[in-house]
Order: C-alpha cells, then structure tokens, then sequence
C-alpha cells in the first residue's frame, strides 16, 4: 500500500547543504564515495523482513540509482538498544575509520529528551564533523508511534548551532497515525519499529529531501563553518569519549578473565571484555577524562552475578550492576552512567562482583568502561 504523507514537512531544519551537494557532485563524476548510517536498532534494521527492506539500505538504494556511474559502498552501523552515548564512543572504529563521504545519524528514539542526551549527541555530531574525512551529514529523527515521543526537542537545538540538515518522522508519519490516516499496526507491529512498509515510508522521508538537494545541486552555498566552528551549547564532556576494552588497555584483574573470541562484526556485541563469576572477583582500570560509564550484559539468562563499581575509592558512590535483566526480549548491551563532570585528570575505577550464585546460568560478562572528556 502506497501510504500518502506529506514529506515535505519532514524538513525540520534546512541546513547548509554545501558537503551533500558536493557528495552528489563527486558521485556524479563517476567517482567512489561510502555511504554511513550510525543509529539504533531502526537503522540496523530491526522487524525488516530482509536486509535490503530496511530504510538505510533503501537511502542507499537511492544513491546508487541516482548516480550509476559511481562505485557506492553501504556502511551500517546501527546498533540495537544504543544510545548517543555510545556512539560517540564508537564512531570512530565503526564509521570514521572507514573515511565516509556521506553520514545519516538517528538516535532520537533511543534518546530521552534530556539535557544528558542532548550533550552526549552533541559531542556525537561535534565528533563527526571535525573528523578528517569530513563528511556530509544528515540527522534523521525517527519517534514512537504510539505516544509520539522522541529526543527531537534537543537534537534539534545541537542541529540549528551546527547548521546541519535535519528530517523527523515526528513532522511527517507521526500526524498521519495519530489523524488515523495510517492504521499503525500496518507500518509497526510494536509502535517503535518499522515494518518493511514503514521503514520504506521512512527512506521516502530521507529520499524526498535527498530528491530536493539534488535538484539544486548546481546552486552554490556558503562553506560551512567558514567563521569557525561553533561553540558547544552544552559542557561537551563526550566528544572525546573512548571505550576500554581487552584489545587497548592493560586493567588489574583478579579473576576477570578477557574474552579472546574473535569478533565477527560489530553485532557481536559481547565479545572483547572480561567475565567473571565468584565474589571477590575485581578489574581495576585508570580511566583518563572528566566522566565514567560502564557496558555489561544484562541477561535473561537468571541467576546472574551482581557487580559494583567505585571511582577514586569513594565507596559511599558505589552503583550496583545488576546483570539480571528484567525484560524478556534477549540479553542487553546495557550502559550505566557511573560519574559526570569530574575534575579532568585519571580516575580509579574498580569492578567488583558482590554477589553470585551457584546456580548462575551466566558469569558477568564486562563489556567496556567509556571514560568521556
């Protein structure tokens, strides 16, 4: 079914078009240009029916349709049940290594519209646009379909400082659901995720904006960032964040032992950390930066282990890491906020296991520590 939805609307900040229209010029020339999609599980292509029916590789059909002459690589590196925060700490091994002429970023459904996320995204976008590849970039808002929610409010403020495109299916899908023009069991059968009609609403969003810079491709736009990069309009405290893993940094261990497996791919998500199952068991690191974070696996898998974690021995601050998980839907890559805004410099932080059980199903499995700055 051909749903009707006025994408004209989707443009909820226009933008300096100069690098996507130089992307599209280079494409035109024949040229090879590598096509980067960073997100949540939307954008991995969570509920399509095939990887082809997903909205990033529908966006990226429209690029090799409209420039056939170019050699156009396909980079996803959406992630499910991943926050900006996360991002920023792994667009650099997952997007910018690779050198992409063009980047999509969406976490707006995987956000909360709260100043905390507006600074981690803030850091996200600031990342990516001062990398050396310097990329075109294009931020895409996707929302829940049942409540109309999403991170737009503040994702929208980084993008106007940053004078960055930005398209929201909160402007164009949402109030066709929400008048009953669209049945939304027919484009979502959870309220969040598309099915493949939804997801080729979605690229129809994208590709209908996309359709209106081509169609100005030969008009010129200022450069931007001419007068200089922006200021940031939060503590930008992630812009330099970096994960910790088995394969960059040496921790004191007794007991966590390091998970060698070999990483298939960037889904493989529980692989080079450290697990551990007995009480006592700790991994100390020296995180250097102004904020600490910390990636398990929650399981479904029950008894699990209970962790803790202290920064700079402050046992009085100590977060539990419950790796029980309370959902049913599989095991989560989950992120706890441990500290912000500290005094910049290296901190202690030490992981220890305060509780397991014979029966565990699962040891702890310690994923990374994300120090920010």
């Amino acid at each position: 079914m051909k749903y009707q939805v006025h994408t004209q609307n989707g443009m909820i900040n226009r933008g300096n078009w100069n690098k996507i229209k130089n992307c599209m010029r280079k494409a035109k020339k024949g040229e090879a240009i590598t096509t980067g999609f960073l997100g949540g599980s939307i954008t991995q292509g969570s509920l399509s029916s095939t990887p082809e029916t997903c909205y990033a590789y529908l966006v990226y059909s429209w690029w090799k349709k409209k420039f056939p002459e170019a050699d156009i690589t396909f980079l996803n590196a959406g992630i499910g049940g991943t926050t900006s925060q996360f991002g920023v700490s792994r667009v650099e091994d997952h997007v910018l290594k690779h050198k992409p002429d063009f980047v999509l970023v969406e976490f707006a459904v995987n956000d909360d519209n709260t100043e905390f996320f507006q600074e981690t995204y803030e850091g996200l976008i600031r990342r990516i646009c001062k990398d050396k590849s310097d990329p075109a970039v294009l931020l895409m808002n996707n929302v829940q379909y049942d409540e109309g929610k999403n991170a737009e409010e503040m994702h929208l403020a980084v993008a106007k400082v940053y004078d960055l495109p930005m398209v929201s299916m909160k402007s164009t899908i949402w109030p066709e659901v929400e008048a009953g023009n669209i049945v939304r069991s027919e484009i979502t059968p959870d309220n969040l995720h598309p099915n493949d009609a939804g997801h080729e609403l979605v690229a129809r969003v994208i590709t209908d904006f996309l359709e209106k810079i081509y169609e100005e491709m030969g008009v010129e736009e200022g450069v931007p960032f001419a007068e200089g990069f922006p200021n940031p309009i939060t503590s930008n405290a992630y812009e330099n964040s970096l994960r910790y893993q088995n394969h960059n940094s040496d921790p004191e261990t007794a007991g966590f032992l390091a998970d060698t497996e070999p990483q298939k791919d960037i889904r493989d998500i529980f692989r080079c950390g450290w697990t551990a199952g007995k009480v006592g068991d700790r991994i100390c690191f020296w995180i250097d930066g102004t904020g600490v974070a910390v990636q398990y696996r929650k399981s479904v898998r029950k008894p699990a282990p209970i962790a803790k974690v202290v920064v700079d021995d402050r046992e009085e601050q100590a977060v539990i890491l419950d790796a029980n998980f309370q959902e049913d839907w599989g095991d989560c890559l989950y992120i706890d906020t441990i500290t912000r805004h500290m005094e910049a410099g290296k901190h202690k932080v030490e992981i220890s296991i305060v509780e397991a059980h014979e029966d565990d199903a699962v040891p702890f499995y310690l994923v990374s520590v994300i120090g920010s700055k």
